[in-house]
Formats: structure tokens, C-alpha cells, sequence
């Protein structure tokens, strides 16, 4: 490719960026990573947050589209001790009645989930594209308006994503059983789930449960938590010769020189603050008007026993949502777009210890939980948290041995990514899912420089696709001769 001789700089050591370095460092490129923090990870990071010998995953801790990616496919990751545990159940949905609806990995038992009507209609939708979620993957994990891979298989997607997740719930399923777990899968959105294209949230995570007998598919935690996964990335990076170096801060262009090109995984707004003036005027307006969705509330417990659900389920899948009916957690996802949080928030729980038995003393476990608020919100959710759990898990509390609570702000301070306590990058909305931050998508006005973060497509998510697509880009420009 000729390119011998050519330095690349990496701005941030979140999975993005070192997944774009990886990219650079096997095609020949010299690659440095700056990160700004004394730790390398961003949001794949394990660490003891509440007492010695529970190990808490920091940001993301269950990876259905890393198991999924392309780009971390394409790495010899196992060779630098990353291994994926599938829990038994991916997905876990509590009713008040005391049960609760398991998302299985055979998408033929869902009959048995949903009942027979449901079941079948679940089955006709989710069985098909489950069965080509290998190729359907290569079109879903990159910018939405490109020329597709897979055609017709793609549209077959596409007619019902675009719909919002209530039509789509409603549409489809005629039970709350049915309703309330598809629910649950498109809260992921960070959307309010009556607005469009949240119902893709849904089919995507959804099929990728089912997919798992593809070899691509699962809801998987990583062996010893997402720290893993990270060391993985450095240590295939620096098997290509690349360099990271932790504790430095770029907040100007001369810290860059000498590069090359470069790569930032950081936000749009931290983006113009490092480039400056050098950047065309126009690109700098769309990147300073880039929209931040709603923030996270999260809570990291240490716990006596693992959580005293009443379903048997939720004790054995690694995810739960807790949120009770489609129409209760429609309302909780509404809230944040309106400034408020619900009473009774849809809560994201993870529980790895369920298929992990590493992340806690024996007998004992580790779990954490969020529910989405408005970007930057100051107020206190871990009542209405804990309250939620209890509904479903009762004494919960008592098992309660250590907290850590992430305010928004909290977030924002561990990583400058999370702007406002926004874990997706930036706002899911169906233009900036198009435009993501603007129209130039991984490239920049500065020649020579290309932004890899979440807030690229295909967004949030440990997945590396982001730093891929950038790297991409970065290499197309430096065999081009750099112009």
C-alpha cells in the first residue's frame, strides 16, 4: 500500500480508537495513542469500584455487537485473552404477576415465552433475520446511506425499522408478554419509543440474541469483565509495533505534529476545541451545533448474594430491563426528551456474575443499573432505582453491601466522551443516525485528520466500527498521497 514511513496519531484510548490504531498498525502505518486519562479503556474498563475483590465493569459490561463486529472478528483477540461467556438466557423481562419473559437463544421457544399467537408472529419476524445476521451485520454496523451489501435482505429490515417501537409492538403482537420485552430491547434506543426508527433498536438487538447459532450472534460478557476487551486491543496493537501512551492531554494541534494523520475518538465538541481555527468554518458551526441525547444515571452495587429476583429467569440472564408494561416504559422514555424523570424508570440492570463466576467473592455478586435522564440533569434517581428493583426483586436493598452512584456529571468526569451523561455519542435522532456529526461522517475540514468516536456511524456501542470506519478513511487518504 505503500506506506511505509507514515506515522499516525490516535487522539483517545477508548475502543474506537484503539480499534482504529490496530487498523492503521496492520496496514504498515506507525501508530501512536494518546490518552489523556492514566487508564486505557474509555468505556471497557473493569475496575474494584466499591470494595476489594468485586470487580465492576466501569461503562458498557454485555457486548452483543461485539461479539457481532466485523472489525474485532477480523483480530486475533483470543490470542490476547479475550474469551466471551453466553449466559444461558440473554434477556430477562420481570412482570408484576411474578414472572417473567426470557428472550431465548432459540427463536423457536419463544412460543413458549409469548404464547402461541405471539410466538408465531415473533418467530416469522425475528427467525429469517436471524438466519442472515452474518450478512445483514455487514450493512447495520456502518454509515445508513451507503450501497448495500445485501439488497433485499437489507429493505426486509428496513420496512419495519424505520417504524416507531409502539406501532411496531402494537402492530405485531396482540400480548403484554410480547410487548413489554420488545419494549425493553428498543429502550436501548435512548429514544422516546413513539418516535421513528426506534423500533430498530429493537429487531437489532433482538436478532442478535437469536443469531447466536451463527456464530455471531449472543448477548456475551467478556471473561473478567469489559477490561478485557481492551486489553486485547493494546495487546494486538502493540504486537504491530504500536505505542500507547497514557496521561496526556491533546488540547492543540501542536501536540500533534509530526503525524501524518490522525484520528480522534473523542466528541465534536472536544474535536473543535483541539482544532480550532484550522477547521473551515462551516464544518466547525455543524460540529458545535451537534445534539447530545439523554443522560444515564447508573449505580454499581456490591452485593451479599446475587439479586433475589422473584422470576427465575432474571436469576439466570446477565441482562434484565426493568420496566414493566410497553406502556409504562414508553413514559419512562418520554421523560428525559421532557426534561423530567418518571417515578417508575425503565432500568437497565447487567448481573455478569450469572455466567462470570471471577467478578465477585464467592457466594457474593456484583450488578449495576441505570435508567435514562435528561443530558446534564443534577437530580438524584437512586431511590426510584432501588425502588424499581425491589418491585421485582424483593429485598434487594438488604443484599446491598457497597454502592458507587454515577451522576451525569460523575460520567462526563470519568470520560469526556459522555458528554452531559450521554452514552451514545450523541443523539439517536433519524438525522443525525443520516449525518452523523455532519455530512463528511469520519472526515474532517483539517486535512489529514478523521474523528472515529461514537459520535460516527454506526454510534455507541463496544464494537470498534466507529474507529474502523475512520481508519478507513485515514488510510484511503494517505495511499491517495495524502491530498
Amino acid at each position: 500500500m505503500g506506506l511505509s514511513g507514515k506515522r499516525a496519531m490516535v487522539v483517545g484510548a477508548g475502543p474506537n480508537g484503539l480499534t482504529a490504531a490496530c487498523v492503521l498498525a496492520r496496514a504498515g502505518v506507525a501508530v501512536e495513542v494518546l490518552e489523556a486519562s492514566d487508564r486505557v479503556g474509555g468505556g471497557a474498563r473493569t475496575e474494584e469500584l466499591t470494595l476489594p475483590g468485586f470487580r465492576h465493569d466501569v461503562g458498557s459490561s454485555v457486548y452483543p455487537m461485539g461479539v457481532a463486529s466485523p472489525v474485532f472478528r477480523s483480530m486475533p483477540l483470543a490470542e490476547f485473552g479475550l474469551r466471551w461467556i453466553e449466559p444461558e438466557i440473554p434477556v430477562a423481562h420481570p412482570l408484576d404477576d411474578g414472572t417473567a419473559v426470557a428472550l431465548r437463544h432459540d427463536v423457536r421457544q419463544m412460543a413458549g415465552e409469548l404464547g402461541a399467537e405471539d410466538g408465531a408472529a415473533w418467530v416469522r419476524l425475528f427467525g429469517p433475520l436471524a438466519d442472515a445476521w452474518p450478512e445483514l451485520i455487514e450493512d447495520l454496523l456502518g454509515p445508513v446511506v451507503h450501497v448495500p451489501h445485501h439488497p433485499v435482505l437489507l429493505a426486509r429490515f428496513g420496512s419495519r425499522a424505520v417504524l416507531p417501537a409502539v406501532a411496531l409492538a402494537r402492530m405485531l403482537f396482540r400480548g403484554e408478554r410480547a410487548r413489554a420485552l420488545f419494549a425493553g430491547l428498543a429502550g436501548h434506543s435512548v429514544r422516546p419509543l413513539g418516535s421513528p426508527v426506534s423500533g430498530a433498536f429493537g429487531l437489532v438487538l433482538g436478532i442478535g440474541a437469536h443469531a447466536v447459532h451463527t456464530g455471531h450472534g449472543g448477548w456475551p460478557v467478556a471473561e473478567g469483565g469489559g477490561g478485557a476487551i481492551t486489553r486485547a486491543l493494546v495487546g494486538y496493537l502493540e504486537s504491530l509495533g504500536g505505542v500507547v501512551r497514557t496521561g496526556v492531554q491533546v488540547t492543540r494541534m501542536s501536540d500533534l505534529r509530526g503525524a501524518d494523520a490522525v484520528v480522534c475518538d473523542v466528541s465534536p465538541r472536544a474535536l473543535v476545541g483541539i482544532a480550532g481555527d484550522a477547521m473551515q468554518a462551516g464544518n466547525r458551526r455543524l460540529l458545535e451545533r451537534y445534539a447530545y441525547g439523554p443522560g444515564s444515571f447508573k449505580v454499581d452495587w456490591a452485593l451479599s448474594e446475587p439479586i433475589p429476583w422473584q422470576a427465575e429467569a432474571c436469576r439466570m440472564a446477565a441482562t434484565v430491563h426493568v420496566g414493566g408494561t410497553l406502556k409504562e416504559i414508553a413514559a419512562s422514555e418520554r421523560g428525559p426528551e421532557q426534561g423530567c424523570v418518571e417515578d417508575r424508570p425503565f432500568v437497565l440492570v447487567t448481573q455478569p456474575g450469572v455466567c462470570d463466576r471471577s467478578r465477585a467473592p464467592d457466594g457474593k455478586a456484583v450488578a449495576w443499573g441505570y435508567c435514562h435522564v435528561p443530558n446534564g440533569w443534577q437530580g438524584d434517581a437512586l431511590d426510584r432505582i432501588e425502588r424499581q428493583i425491589e418491585r421485582f426483586a424483593p429485598g434487594f436493598r438488604e443484599c446491598v453491601l457497597a454502592r458507587r452512584i454515577w451522576s451525569t456529571t460523575a460520567m462526563e468526569s470519568w470520560n469526556a466522551n459522555l458528554v452531559g451523561g450521554d452514552l451514545s455519542g450523541g443523539a439517536m435522532t433519524p438525522l443525525q443516525m443520516l449525518i452523523r456529526p455532519t455530512p463528511r461522517l469520519y472526515e474532517t475540514s483539517v486535512p489529514g485528520w478523521f474523528l472515529g468516536s461514537s459520535s460516527t456511524p454506526p454510534g455507541g456501542g463496544v464494537h470498534g466500527m466507529c474507529g474502523f470506519h475512520a481508519a478507513e478513511a485515514a488510510l484511503r487518504w494517505l495511499v491517495a498521497g495524502g491530498s
